[in-house]
């Protein structure tokens, strides 16, 4: 059987109230974990990076990483302080933290 998580989809629609439109926008999602929320959304952004320290989290999104994102969704296994460390974070138009805090 399987069970579906936010059938009604309240994740998704607070989210939105909160970034408005991701259409277009390069995203960061800090704490993406197994994507489950990161596959909601990423269809309407131009690109989504998607950050995760948990490695058994970060191979649950490998295994489930859907083909149609694949050219739009980048997927790191590393915390945020390490990959700011290395990379230009001014690359992104919004940051999503929708379950880090």
């Amino acid at each position: 059987m399987t069970i579906l998580q936010d059938p009604e989809e309240n994740e998704i629609r607070a989210l939105l109230k909160h970034t408005g439109s991701l259409e277009g926008k390069t995203v960061l999602e800090v704490g993406c974990g197994d994507g489950r929320l990161t596959w909601r959304y990423a269809g309407d952004a131009a690109f989504v990076t998607g950050l995760d320290p948990d490695t058994e989290r970060y191979l649950r999104a490998l295994a489930d990483f859907p083909p149609q994102l694949k050219s739009k969704v980048e997927l790191h296994n590393i915390g945020l302080d390490d990959f700011a460390a290395r990379t230009h974070t001014d690359q992104f138009d919004i940051a999503i933290l929708a379950w880090s805090l």
